[in-house]
């Protein structure tokens, strides 16, 4: 009986999406937006890859602006990976890069912004939803399927700070991800809920945040909470100098990036602190490698999500699962001496990105790991 309802439910989602296309054609839905051409990252652009702007849509009717890179000199069907994060950054910032060099390595690549943010469309400006940009993920394997250089049966993922859980929950909900790398990653929803390190894990403190959430949206609902604090304070702690030093100097900075200017809307992530969005992650069956910095401040975040998916069970997750059916191909790498933002962009030994390049991100592991993992 739970088969043949899980089969009619299939069915009737299935006839559903193939409507939903047909009336996505039918009204051409399609946003035009207006794509910055010229190169305006905060890294150079590799000789060893080219590069274009392209857009793609979602099936919440948004469309998607996206950097598509792809390895020079080479033909025939690729790997393929999306990349995303951090949250609040734009594909100008870290995902570009990550996006660049898994290219130079032999991928097609595509670093995108967030539905409501950078250069995708959605209104209003950065705001945040699980169910959205989960489907984000989603869209941009639908869009790397259809390329022709592409082997749709060989996609993966790499989420980094925020987007490095909404990833996992991308790849739990999708089994077309085979591989998938969460990097310095964020619980959102639990950080949402339950403040940094679970400070404010409980229901008086919750329920607080709800009522002045609520006010604000009557009074003044389009209002921006602001990105990085600025000027910074003497007595900040070490993760938000951390966080200025990459997202409001020359390092990281960018004009359209929220992290580095004006932030979220206050009432932005409202739907992230009521949400709990790695409850099947237990069950992905897929490739996941979860790798967080050493002195990361975020590291529990990366470490609790891999327990939990490995095991059902973890610190911080009020739900119990089973034991992941797979889990000989789930992978957790500590990173030593490594901060949060030194998986941005691999660190460097001064502030400001000068000094020498401290390389922190692991290329070469991620190179392997997608290789055996998109055969």
């Amino acid at each position: 009986m739970k088969r043949g309802l899980l089969a009619m439910l299939a069915v009737g989602v299935l006839t559903a999406c193939n409507n939903s296309n047909k009336q996505t054609t039918e009204k051409d839905m399609e946003q035009k937006l207006e794509l910055t051409q010229e190169w305006d990252k905060v890294f150079p652009l590799s000789d060893k890859v080219n590069h274009k702007k392209v857009t793609f849509e979602t099936q919440y009717g948004l469309t998607l602006a996206a950097d598509l890179y792809t390895p020079k000199s080479a033909e025939g069907k690729f790997a393929a990976i999306a990349v995303s994060g951090p949250f609040g950054a734009i594909k100008e910032q870290s995902s570009g890069l990550y996006a660049m060099r898994m290219a130079e390595r032999g991928f097609v690549t595509l670093a995108f912004d967030p539905s409501y943010t950078g250069e995708s469309s959605g209104e209003p400006r950065r705001t945040a939803s699980p169910d959205i940009n989960t489907e984000d993920f989603m869209a941009a394997v639908d869009y790397l399927s259809k390329l022709e250089n592409v082997d749709a049966e060989k996609i993966g993922v790499i989420g980094i700070c925020g987007w490095g859980g909404i990833a996992l929950n991308a790849a739990a909900a999708d089994p077309r991800i085979k591989a998938t790398v969460a990097s310095t990653m964020y619980d959102m929803t639990r950080v949402g809920g339950n403040g940094y390190f679970d400070s404010e894990d409980k229901e008086e403190s919750r329920h607080a945040a709800r009522e002045t959430l609520a006010k604000q949206r009557l009074a003044d609902p389009m209002a921006m909470a602001g990105g990085v604090v600025d000027p910074l304070p003497d007595d900040a702690p070490q993760f938000v100098k951390d966080y200025y030093d990459y997202y409001k100097t020359s390092r990281g900075y960018h004009a359209r990036s929220g992290n580095s200017n004006d932030g979220w809307r206050v009432i932005g992530t409202q739907a992230y602190a009521n949400s709990r969005f790695l409850y099947y992650i237990n069950e992905i069956r897929s490739a996941v490698l979860v790798m967080h910095g050493e002195k990361a401040h975020s590291r529990y975040f990366g470490e609790a999500a891999y327990k939990y998916m490995v095991e059902g069970k973890a610190e911080g997750y009020n739900f119990i699962g089973k034991p992941n059916p797979m889990p000989e191909n789930k992978q957790l790498l500590i990173i030593p001496g490594a901060s949060h933002c030194d998986l941005y962009d691999g660190g460097y030994t001064e502030l400001v990105g000068k000094g020498d390049a401290k390389n922190m991100i692991p290329f070469d592991k991620l190179e392997a790991f997608f290789t055996q993992y998109l055969q």
